[in-house]
């Protein structure tokens, strides 16, 4: 028969301190921290798509006299609200090159004759975006006393609904590296014992992301036809996405044990996700969402999927170059708080074991000898 602990002896001491031995304030702190997590993605969500709004939406005028196109760009660029930030073309094939390489979101070719001109738009650059410019330039030409024939230069697949696959498989990659960090974490400890211990994890994360990287790519490319481009260019850039956000994942978990995965989230998923330019494009967000989106990974990696799918791997460099940024920071914060835990538990126990109580090391073990 098990013998009665010393909490089961005796009368009860009451429900206010049942719970104040049930609930730690280490708990209560991480409830709350939930709590304020949820409403920060409450409020980024809403607060990015409740009301979308055009604003200076780069735009191309092509007519036969230089100065009617830039007549006409002077026009659309001082439309109420400011819609379009409008420049003139030397001809329409200047301005779709401005489109493809994604200098421009769509540009309206004046007619050499007669009334009714030529709108270039992009759905591939998102639908809603498209959608936006056409309503607008639409309504410009109708009050001159014009009308407009649309021409898509850059459609989306016929399997990608509204351009959003590009989002819905960088968010994929993106939940994959965090994920794959975190439970790194759950399962060797949140902190690295050391900085062999941080490589190897980075390596572990590397591995995964090279394989999620490739069955995302195939998932929505040749299995689903959600995506087309480059297999390659693809798998590559999900690569990246998935080592980015994970090196960050594990960058906040050494630096702040468990609730670097919260911080990891909140970077990511409440911040990154409403202003990746996936539903609404940067030109339809609000000023904040619109200035973070690129610098975050879930807008750089969106904004080059779609460049690698609809155009030509055009204006690739920047997104590369934030996800790459991330990548490196995320990697040198891991190994550098790794070194600074090993240091000081090595310290605490005057040169001993580097374990810390808190990582049993990777292999599961409470008891790694020395030099492991």
């Amino acid at each position: 028969m098990t013998q009665p602990t010393p909490a089961d002896a005796g009368p009860s001491r009451g429900f206010l301190a049942e719970i104040k031995d049930a609930v730690t304030t280490r708990a209560a702190l991480l409830v709350l921290g939930v709590l304020a997590l949820q409403l920060a993605f409450i409020t980024s969500y809403v607060g990015a798509f409740h009301h979308p709004r055009p604003s200076g939406i780069p735009f191309a005028v092509a007519a036969p006299a230089a100065r009617v196109a830039e007549r006409s760009a002077q026009q659309l660029d001082t439309l109420p609200g400011t819609p379009l930030d409008a420049r003139a073309a030397k001809d329409e094939a200047a301005a779709m090159d401005w489109i493809l390489n994604r200098e421009v979101d769509g540009a309206l070719v004046v007619a050499p004759s007669g009334t009714t001109d030529k709108l270039l738009v992009a759905s591939g650059a998102g639908a809603s975006l498209s959608q936006a410019v056409a309503e607008i330039v639409v309504a410009a030409e109708k009050a001159g006393g014009r009308t407009v024939r649309i021409v898509d230069v850059a459609p989306s697949a016929a399997g990608d609904g509204r351009g959003l696959s590009s989002f819905y498989v960088v968010v994929g990659w993106c939940v994959g590296g965090y994920l794959c960090a975190a439970i790194l974490a759950i399962s060797a400890g949140a902190r690295p014992a050391n900085m062999h211990r941080a490589v190897i994890r980075l390596g572990a994360l590397l591995v995964y992301a090279i394989v999620a990287g490739l069955l995302g790519t195939l998932i929505a490319g040749p299995v689903l036809g959600a995506l087309p481009g480059s297999i390659l260019g693809l798998w590559g850039l999900g690569t990246l996405v998935v080592f980015a956000v994970g090196a960050i994942t594990l960058a906040f978990q050494g630096l702040a044990g468990v609730v670097g995965i919260g911080l990891a989230i909140l970077l990511v998923v409440v911040l990154g996700n409403p202003s990746a330019g996936g539903a609404y494009p940067y030109p339809l967000l609000p000023p904040f969402w619109k200035a973070i989106g690129p610098w975050l990974p879930p807008g750089a990696g969106t904004y080059a999927a779609r460049s690698i799918a609809y155009f030509k791997g055009n204006d690739l460099t920047g997104p590369l170059l934030v996800l790459s940024g991330w990548a490196v920071l995320g990697s040198a914060v891991t190994v550098a708080c790794a070194v600074f835990h090993q240091d000081r538990t090595g310290a605490a126990a005057g040169g001993g074991r580097p374990d810390g109580p808190e990582d049993p090391g990777l292999s599961g073990s409470t008891a790694t000898p020395p030099g492991r």
